[in-house]
């Protein structure tokens, strides 16, 4: 079987590359179309496969500046051939799912998210303070259009996979189409539980990708009231935020390799995580290394934490996240680490690529011709 995996673009191994790995470990053998692809940057499964690129890869300064190519994404998207392809499959996030794919070919699009910078993200990334008046000029402009072309082709997959409830409902908002939820996994054995509770002065912890919806802003300013240490793993859009104006309390540890996460993890009080994420795979790794979280009660931490896991704030604010810091000092004593790593196991590697392979035995139930050739 020839397997199409198509991923909006390869510069960096996070949620939805490590989705894109397992979607390999399914099939060996496929091939991966990406707009943009840096070398090196998503681990060995993926760089493994023969990857094809859009003409995008080859204009100047692209791998800084992909973002600003945006309005021009579609266009390079669909220039994909895709014919020959037995089945296609896309991780979307941006524009993968509206890749053009031949009549009769199967397409299973499992959507990370909506285009979220051009429906309920946009004042994120080019609100007032978000971005410069040019940009926010042009994404005003290009934002009917993109919503448009976004709406339209997420009629074309065959079968639409949300990783969360929580973006199920934004697909029924914006696209009007139902979607089926299958959870991304974590990958357990990267983690383990520390062997002992973090030292006095130990850190809390704020690590991810450094985009405007996770709201490393609002961390940094409820531990400059708080005075509690706060360590900050990660690069990105809002990374000029952390150049100047720390507090002494506050560190930047910049882009940490994949080999330091565990460690970071195991060493710190909490993970701080204040941002309304689609799914969030950082929870799952803290709770897999045995720490709690401390979470906005929005998106999909709804989905992965309890009560028994972790401390939930109700509002994107300061004064929220520093009252919830202080009902995690009164109870830090009763989190359980192995309760934690308990609660992770239900999102395992296996439970992911399970379902994945019971939708696309369901999605080729007519088709024998392809269902027998699936290799498991």
């Amino acid at each position: 079987m020839r397997v199409a995996l198509v991923h909006d673009w390869l510069t960096g191994r996070r949620g939805g590359e490590l989705v894109l790995a397992q979607l390999v470990r399914l099939f060996p053998e496929s091939e991966i179309f990406t707009l943009l692809h840096v070398p090196g940057s998503v681990g060995p499964d993926v760089e493994s496969r023969p990857i094809h690129t859009s003409p995008l890869q080859h204009l100047p300064g692209i791998e800084q500046r992909y973002r600003a190519t945006l309005p021009l994404m579609p266009a390079a998207l669909r220039a994909f051939d895709l014919r020959g392809f037995d089945l296609v499959i896309s991780s979307s996030h941006c524009v993968a799912k509206g890749a053009r794919v031949p009549a009769g070919t199967p397409h299973l699009a499992y959507v990370h998210s909506p285009m979220r910078y051009m429906w309920d993200q946009f004042d994120a990334y080019f609100g007032p303070g978000r971005a410069s008046l040019p940009v926010r000029l042009a994404a005003t402009a290009a934002r009917p259009a993109l919503q448009a072309w976004d709406r339209r082709t997420a009629a074309d997959p065959d079968v639409l996979v949300a990783n969360s409830d929580h973006v199920a409902r934004r697909i029924a908002r914006f696209w009007g189409r139902q979607a089926e939820v299958i959870h991304p996994p974590v990958a357990l054995g990267r983690f383990a539980l520390p062997s002992s509770p973090p030292g006095e002065g130990a850190y809390f912890l704020w690590l991810g990708a450094l985009a405007p919806y996770k709201r490393v802003d609002l961390a940094v300013e409820a531990f400059r009231r708080s005075g509690h240490v706060l360590w900050i793993a990660g690069d990105g859009q809002d990374a000029r935020l952390l150049r100047s104006g720390l507090p002494p309390n506050v560190r930047w540890l910049g882009k940490v390799s994949d080999a330091e996460v565990p460690e970071l993890y195991r060493g710190a009080r909490a993970l701080v995580f204040p941002g309304e994420e689609d799914f969030g795979i950082a929870p799952l790794e803290a709770l897999a290394s045995g720490r709690p979280v401390i979470a906005l009660a929005r998106g999909g931490a709804l989905e992965t934490l309890t009560p028994d896991t972790g401390v939930f704030f109700d509002a994107p604010t300061p004064e929220a996240l520093v009252a919830a810091l202080g009902r995690f000092e009164a109870d830090e004593r009763t989190f359980d680490p192995a309760r934690a790593r308990a609660r992770a196991e239900l999102f395992s590697e296996e439970r992911f690529r399970a379902a994945i392979r019971a939708r696309l035995e369901t999605l080729l139930a007519g088709r024998p011709d392809l269902r027998d050739r699936l290799p498991w």
